[in-house]
Parts: structure tokens; C-alpha cells; sequence
């Protein structure tokens, strides 16, 4: 993997790593829960063929800040932070789970810093049902600040309602990977939100549950590469 970065946004230092020429197009990545910027080492190297890519450790994660404060919304706001400090608007927005519904709202508030959305198992802006539980942190030093855990957990239960009804803002074309029926969050949603958003196709990868890009690679790599670099 790359070089760990660093750059000051706002109240947090962001980690992020970098591929690719610096003169290609940027595609920025957002990790799910509990991961960091290494969780992508498994597909960076061939998206960095057509792109410049920076994979970012959210706040709370990895060699990023650990402040304790945590939400959607902080983590939207850090990402345009980290987009504008790097002056690298508009980008490819690539999100997995928790950074899937981090690029959604971005890509909701701030249109102009996304040209394209790529949302792997989003988790849907909907109440979690059942409502989810908090459980107790492992044993051992933490991987991540469980904070975070516990922020996410309380907005997936009670989230915003703004947030899925400004999803009919999102102007950037976007792309839906699902992992089919072995996939914790349920499919129907994952059609539901594809269909909220304007401009969206929603590619399925039958089997490979939550973890598509890791558990599937070159199905991912194919879905995100077509519809990044769209054939003539």
C-alpha cells in the first residue's frame, strides 16, 4: 500500500493514501465501519490504472483523528473538507457501507464536489428495523474508536429524514452494488434507493454479501470500471 498522508481539516487531522498518476482523474474512496484506507488494497491498484486515487481513514479510524465526536454529518463535512484542502473537486466518489451513505450525503449537499457516485451496500438513510443494538466493545486494543460504533448505531436507528428525501438532489450519475440475498442489509432497499436517486443503475453480484469488492473483486472491479470510464 501507499504512503500514509495526513492534512488538516477543520478540528481533525485525515490519514489517506494515494495511487495513480497524478494527473488522472481523482477517485476518492470512504471505508465501512470499523476499517480504513487499507481495506481497498485489494482493487486500488487497478482502479489506479484510469485514476488518481486516495483512500481516506475517516475520522475516528485507522491514522486519522480519534476526537471522540462522531456522526454522518461530521463525516460528510470532513470528506468536502479533505476534497477542498486537496482542491480535488469534482471527483469519482467510491463508498462501502458507512462511506456509501457518507457519499450520499455529500454528493446530496455539495453536487458540485462529485461528478461520479459509486455506492457498495449502502446502508439505506431508514430507520433500522429490527432497531439496532449497541454491543459491548471486543477485548483487546481497539481497532477503531468504538464512539464511532455507537454514533452510527444511533443514527441507523432514528436517521434524519432529510437525508432520504435530498437524495432526489444528488445530480451526479451514481452506481448501486448490491451483494445479493446473503447480504446483511436488505436488497429491496438497496432498490429502493437506486430508484430515489435520478441517474442510477443498480448492478447486483449475486453471493457476495456485504463485502462485494473484497469478496468478489474483478465482478467489482468490472461494474466500477465500466461505469467510470463509460466505452464510446
Amino acid at each position: 500500500m501507499s504512503d500514509v498522508q495526513k492534512v488538516q481539516v477543520g478540528d481533525v487531522r485525515l490519514a489517506y493514501r494515494c495511487w495513480g498518476d497524478a494527473d488522472a482523474p481523482p477517485a476518492v474512496l470512504l471505508h465501512c465501519l470499523g476499517e480504513d484506507g487499507e481495506d481497498w488494497r485489494g482493487v486500488v491498484g487497478q482502479l489506479a490504472t484510469t485514476h488518481r486515487v486516495y483512500a481516506l481513514d475517516l475520522r475516528g479510524h485507522g491514522h486519522s483523528d480519534w476526537p471522540g465526536e462522531y456522526g454522518f454529518e461530521r463525516w460528510r463535512d470532513d470528506v468536502a473538507g479533505f476534497l477542498q484542502e486537496l482542491r480535488l473537486g469534482p471527483v469519482a466518489l467510491i463508498g462501502h457501507s458507512l462511506g456509501a451513505l457518507v457519499a450520499l450525503l455529500l454528493a446530496a449537499d455539495r453536487p458540485e464536489l462529485v461528478e461520479r457516485l459509486v455506492l457498495e451496500e449502502a446502508a439505506p438513510p431508514v430507520p433500522a428495523s429490527p432497531p439496532q443494538e449497541i454491543p459491548d466493545p471486543p477485548p483487546g486494543p481497539p481497532a477503531f474508536d468504538w464512539q464511532a460504533k455507537v454514533a452510527v448505531v444511533a443514527q441507523r436507528n432514528a436517521p434524519d429524514p432529510v437525508w432520504w428525501d435530498s437524495l432526489a438532489k444528488i445530480t451526479a450519475p451514481a452506481l448501486v452494488i448490491a451483494g445479493g440475498s446473503t447480504s446483511h442489509i436488505p436488497q429491496q432497499q438497496l432498490q429502493d434507493l437506486a430508484e430515489r436517486i435520478p441517474d442510477c443503475r443498480l448492478v447486483t453480484v449475486e453471493g457476495a454479501g456485504h463485502l462485494v469488492h473484497e469478496e468478489r473483486p474483478l465482478e467489482f472491479l468490472d461494474a466500477v470500471r465500466t461505469f467510470l470510464v463509460p466505452q464510446p
